[in-house]
C-alpha cells in the first residue's frame, strides 16, 4: 500500500509542475528534460527512487494532457507494463515508453 501512496503523491505533483507554466529559469548542468531519460536510467534507480520517478512519468503525463483523473488499479498494470517494456527495451526513451503503455 505504501507504493500505491508514493505513485500517488507523486503523480499529482508531477501532474501539477507540469501543469504550471515555468517563469524564465535559468539552466544550469543540473537541469535535465524529461526526454532525456532512457528507460535504463529509471530501471537504474532501486526502491523508492524508482517508484518515485515511475510515478512522476505518470505524473507529467497526465499534467501534459490536462487531465486530472486516474484510476489506480490502471496506474498499477500500467506501470508494470512499463517496467517490462523498459527491461526488453533499455535504450527506448522513458516518456515514449510510458505513453505507449498508457495507449
Amino acid at each position: 500500500m505504501t507504493a500505491r501512496r508514493t505513485l500517488l503523491a507523486a503523480a499529482c505533483a508531477a501532474a501539477v509542475i507540469a501543469a504550471t507554466p515555468m517563469v524564465a529559469a535559468a539552466q544550469d548542468a543540473s537541469d535535465r528534460k524529461v526526454e532525456q531519460y532512457a528507460c535504463k536510467d529509471v530501471m537504474r534507480e532501486s526502491g523508492t527512487s524508482r517508484d518515485t520517478a515511475i510515478a512522476f512519468l505518470h505524473g507529467f503525463l497526465l499534467g501534459k494532457s490536462g487531465g486530472s483523473g486516474f484510476n489506480l488499479d490502471s496506474l498499477t498494470k500500467q506501470t508494470d507494463a512499463f517496467i517490462n517494456h523498459c527491461l526488453d527495451n533499455p535504450t527506448d526513451k522513458a516518456m515514449d515508453a510510458m505513453m505507449k503503455v498508457r495507449g
